[in-house]
């Protein structure tokens, strides 16, 4: 996919941001559109369909945080990859990001050029996802469909966030495997992206949540396992 093809929208309340940001993605050759709070930011994902939302946390009218709830469950908005720009680094609304379905977390203030690397990291896998073959691996009730990012539990069909999706992936490849939290972080998020210590694990709370605690195991100090 080429650059001038990749639509990112870009949102936050701060004018200088807007711009700044805006400018140096736009510099990339990439196709950038901007919102200034999360009403408009719903708007203008279910409208353009982005690849890639950079989604500032306390906005006027609507946070980032419910605004990232709404697109991960609009049809089509899915597994558009998110990453949230705050200037508040606090572990627990780190938690509350990933909880919405966030990717990734950035905090402000940033280098333009160090925020243009790190979208190049996150567009990475769409390029990855591209070159994936259809894929749809059964495992005990559970059916795992990669070609649409779809789960069946017990006859239920699931959309999940991305993220939770490639975790289950992940981990119901070889059931009763022990995966290291590095080896996740390391497959699920990648190594180029810096994610808070606590990211596996909200993703683990919710994926027990919607598929069932008795298949997630934590082995303490080490990792976790899907079990049949």
């Amino acid at each position: 996919m080429k650059k001038k093809d990749i639509k990112i929208l870009l949102v936050d309340d701060e004018p200088d941001i807007l711009e700044i940001v805006g400018y140096n993605l736009s510099s990339e050759g990439y196709d950038v559109f901007t919102a200034k709070n999360g009403v408009e930011a719903v708007a203008k994902a279910k409208k353009k369909n982005p690849h890639l939302i950079i989604l500032d946390v306390m906005m006027p009218e609507m946070d980032g945080i419910e605004a990232c709830e709404i697109i991960r469950n609009t049809s089509g908005l899915e597994n558009t990859i998110i990453t949230f720009l705050t200037a508040r680094g606090e572990d627990y609304s780190q938690v509350a990001g990933f909880d919405a379905g966030a990717d990734d977390y950035i905090t402000k203030p940033i280098k333009p050029k160090v925020l243009v690397s790190k979208v190049k990291a996150l567009l990475r896998r769409l390029k990855e996802d591209e070159n994936k073959t259809e894929d749809i691996t059964t495992v005990g009730n559970i059916v795992i469909d990669r070609e649409e990012y779809k789960i069946v539990n017990d006859g239920k069909e699931l959309i999940l966030p991305r993220k939770e999706f490639e975790l289950l992936a992940l981990l119901t490849s070889k059931p009763s495997k022990v995966f290291k939290r590095e080896v996740i972080l390391d497959k699920v998020w990648g190594n180029e992206v810096v994610v808070g210590g606590r990211t596996i694990d909200v993703h683990i709370r919710k994926l027990r949540e919607k598929i069932g605690d008795d298949h997630f195991k934590t082995v303490k100090g080490v990792g976790y396992k899907f079990v049949l």
